[in-house]
């Protein structure tokens, strides 16, 4: 009983946070159908810069904002100079190779001046875990899921209830039809690519005191939250966070009962299995078109 406890404690932290980059994917790609695919590399960002300014002596509750101010200008210039020039036509991906050309120079650069090797961001929410019916978590954990969903339900009440959320949601239903009411596409779309790389970048912020920080590891995380957005329905967001979820209690529990080592072949061979099944995502729907 508590070895399934803690498969699912520790699975529901680890999904969080492919739930959180999965979200930053299906909020990009609702606004512009375009993306950053080195996506990934935003929460490495995040994460190597909130340690970066700790190590300078920067208290934690400073440090965290500046380094999701980084990451957000980052995302905003990356769909300005990488997306938007390669996205005017609904057929054009050159965006794919610009974004991860950048990305992959982003990790080189950090590799050179951070380091090769992983450091940890010091919290005191991991100094000592919590005992919950024979299984441990350390409170960092548990703050993983908490902000998963309440970041959720935040961005719902953006979307539904303040005009730029609103602009965007007229954007991701036709960019056409907004730009003739007078709303300012590009500049909705930069916001979204904002939107989507502070959440990166707190999902790094997060992960690294369980995880560490180091430049390489944005690809595995972007890579499986790219994922999970493509089965749940990348536009639908709510169904975004839960299929991370799934998919982190999943993984561990191919973790206690086969290994580590096919964690990720039986996690990935799931996922082939679902697109066949759900072509359109698990929670998306099939496009119609009119005639």
């Amino acid at each position: 009983m508590s070895a399934t406890l803690q498969y699912i404690l520790s699975g529901l932290a680890v999904g969080a946070i492919y739930s959180l980059i999965g979200l930053g994917f299906s909020i990009m790609w609702s606004a512009s159908r375009a993306a950053n695919f080195a996506h990934g590399d935003v929460v490495m960002l995040g994460a190597v810069m909130a340690v970066v300014l700790v190590g300078y002596d920067l208290p934690l509750l400073l440090a965290v904002p500046i380094a999701i101010i980084v990451c957000v200008i980052y995302g905003v210039l990356v769909e300005r100079f990488a997306v938007r020039p390669f996205a005017k036509e609904a057929t054009g991906i050159g965006w794919m190779l610009s974004t991860i050309g950048i990305g992959i120079m982003l990790e080189s650069y950090v590799t050179i001046s951070f380091g090769s090797f992983a450091k940890p961001l010091v919290t005191p929410l991991i100094e000592k875990p919590i005992t919950i019916l024979g299984a441990g978590i350390y409170p960092q954990e548990i703050l993983i899921p908490i902000f998963a969903v309440t970041f959720l339900l935040g961005l719902e009440f953006f979307y539904r209830h303040t005009i730029i959320g609103r602009a965007i949601r007229a954007v991701a239903f036709d960019r056409m039809a907004a730009g003739l009411m007078g709303i300012n596409v590009s500049r909705m779309t930069a916001i979204s690519f904002g939107i989507a790389a502070a959440l990166g970048g707190c999902a790094g912020i997060l992960i690294a005191p369980i995880a560490q920080a180091s430049a390489t590891m944005g690809l595995l995380l972007g890579l499986k939250g790219f994922a999970v957005a493509i089965i749940a329905g990348i536009t639908h967001a709510r169904g975004v966070v839960i299929m991370g979820l799934v998919y982190g209690v999943l993984e561990k529990f191919v973790e206690g009962f086969i290994s580590t080592a096919a964690r990720e072949a039986v996690g990935f061979a799931v996922i082939i299995v679902l697109l066949f099944a759900f072509p359109q995502g698990i929670f998306g729907k099939k496009a119609t078109v009119k005639v």
